[in-house]
């Protein structure tokens, strides 16, 4: 098998050592390249060059679930084929949503050992991915499309992702307390908290409109707080379509029944699997 490995150097749960053990522990098991990232955006070149060299069979891709969603719309850069690489994922950044979705351990080392059994065992898996785009004959139509693995989010959670990466371009490290920092600061900053912007439009139902914020879900849980697992669509999976939370308003007692739930509600579990293909839905 061969087999091209993206690494992320600033994942921020490897060391150096330990993506090196990794890196002689999949090289035993197959033909590998490595190649480290060096800018952003990186990840999605090496993806679409792999995609588009018809000699690798695998992408693994070391990092966190940013250096995922680059190597998987650099893998499908000229949309769905069945000849692309397989897809493998070694979590290595702070959260790890998708890794931890489909049931593999948070930990690289213990991660590895199930890509590897995997692989011997030729178990893999499909999985399908949502696309955004800009909207025809709208001033966002030039906005480029993307595909997302677990979620994406507009209104109020996109402005918190927009404030982390304002700070990670600072140097700030991505972390659990830099995201809760940024909620507050986007919850007492929103404009829109009583009167959202977005629209949800659904074959043969009126429209939604006025929504602050809405999250689309290809599985869940929707992300973690440390270890603990949040849920806004708790049955969401990615054997099944994409689904849809929306709020109306973002008032204080809203805010605290909502954060109840999305620490309370139950999981609809996907089985492991350690190798995809990716697909569409």
């Amino acid at each position: 098998m061969r087999a091209l490995l993206v690494v992320n150097p600033a994942a921020t749960t490897t060391s150096a050592r330990t993506r090196d053990v990794l890196l002689h522990a999949l090289a035993s098991e197959m033909k590998l390249e490595a190649v480290t990232t060096e800018y952003r955006g990186h990840a999605r070149d090496l993806g679409r060059q792999a995609a588009e060299s018809g000699n690798v069979d695998l992408v693994v891709a070391l990092g966190g679930d940013g250096t995922v969603n680059e190597v998987v719309n650099g893998l499908l850069h000229t949309g769905p084929n069945p000849d692309l690489p397989g897809l493998a994922v070694v979590p290595g950044g702070s959260t790890n949503v998708f890794a931890r979705a489909l049931g593999l351990p948070n930990d690289a080392v213990e991660a590895t050992g199930a890509i590897l059994d995997a692989l011997r065992e030729g178990r893999e898996r499909m999985v399908g991915l949502g696309l955004t785009s800009g909207t025809p004959g709208t001033e966002d139509e030039a906005v480029p499309s993307r595909w997302f693995t677990f979620n994406a989010g507009l209104g109020f959670d996109a402005g918190v992702v927009g404030r982390v990466e304002q700070q990670r371009e600072q140097g700030k490290k991505s972390t659990h307390a830099l995201y809760v920092r940024q909620v507050v600061r986007q919850f007492l900053g929103e404009q829109h908290r009583r009167h959202g912007t977005i629209t949800l439009e659904q074959p043969g139902e009126d429209p939604v409109t006025d929504l602050v914020v809405a999250i689309v879900s290809n599985t869940s849980p929707w992300t973690y707080l440390g270890n603990r697992p949040m849920y806004t669509s708790p049955k969401a999976s990615f054997d099944k379509g994409l689904d849809v939370l929306g709020l109306s308003r973002l008032s204080s007692a809203a805010v605290a029944r909502y954060g109840t739930q999305l620490l309370t509600s139950s999981p609809s579990v996907d089985p492991m699997a350690s190798t995809l293909r990716l697909c569409t839905t």
